[in-house]
């Protein structure tokens, strides 16, 4: 038995006998898009559970602020630091989850450094599907992170007027924006070199956006040419779009607004992202 064993093992393969192996079962069919995109968002998710560090930026960041904003500031603000709550906590809400889709540039650039999508182009799968992938996963952690924002504000004495249905809609509406604002950081993580870079030059586009606008303070107190910049920036819209489905009245511009800066980010930045990524070398 042992010796016909060995003489069966060292007996060469021909080409007749693997291709009859192969060509046995059925071939199975391509995976389509959805498929490898969720594969892909289960992918980062398992990231997290593995790396449990990278939700610092969803949970500490936004306690901090909100904590620091109203019992430093709100007194100074709005007279009191209740009332300043009523107004900061919707801002906080979109400055959170604004601030954390740049760490979707981040994690690519990482992986790509590491020759991760090399493995993962030769993949014959949808090519987009790594990078939507990886940005559905991050839904998860801004929805980490609104959850966590709108427990504290609770907690603290945030009182929504527009009900249960007024906060789900703002937080749809987050994800909505945040997930299109991830692909500028997408673009961005295949064109700079190192994830330090990518962190500099988001910070330095996302500080003055998030500062600059109507998060914290209302802009009638400011000069007229700040305010003529605040009236353009699109986390503006974004904030007064949130404040208003909170509080129970939304102007349906505004929302339109938003829509259209949401498609626009899409729409310029997703096919430059995508000539980048075929051409990444």
């Amino acid at each position: 038995m042992n010796a016909t064993s060995a003489e069966q093992a060292s007996a060469p393969v021909t080409e007749d006998a693997l291709r009859t192996v192969l060509l046995a079962g059925e071939r199975p069919s391509r995976p389509g898009p959805v498929l490898t995109s969720l594969t892909f968002g289960w992918r980062a998710l398992l990231k997290i559970k593995h790396v449990p560090e990278q939700l610092v930026d969803v949970t500490m960041f936004p306690i901090m602020f909100t904590l620091m904003f109203t019992y430093l500031f709100g007194g100074a603000l709005a007279g009191s630091t209740q009332e300043y709550l009523q107004f900061l906590l919707p801002g906080i809400l979109v400055q959170a989850n604004v601030m954390i889709t740049m760490n979707t540039g981040i994690t690519l650039n990482t992986d790509i450094q590491k020759g991760v999508f090399d493995r993962f182009r030769s993949l014959p799968v949808w090519r987009p599907s790594p990078l939507v992938g990886a940005l559905l996963g991050d839904l998860v952690r801004y929805s980490i992170g609104s959850t966590i924002v709108i427990t504290l504000g609770l907690v603290l004495g945030f009182r929504q007027e527009g009900g249960a249905v007024g906060v789900v809609l703002s937080v749809v509406l987050l994800l909505v924006f945040s997930f299109c604002l991830s692909w500028l950081w997408t673009m961005l993580s295949l064109i700079l070199r190192t994830p330090n870079s990518v962190a500099g030059v988001s910070m330095t586009v996302m500080f003055p956006l998030t500062f600059v606008s109507n998060i914290f303070v209302d802009p009638k107190t400011m000069p007229g040419w700040l305010q003529a910049v605040i009236e353009v920036n699109p986390i503006t819209h974004l904030a007064t779009v949130v404040r208003g489905l909170m509080h129970g009245s939304v102007p349906a511009g505004e929302i339109g607004w938003v829509l259209v800066s949401s498609v626009l980010l899409v729409a310029v930045f997703g096919p430059i992202t995508m000539v980048l990524y075929r051409n990444k070398k």
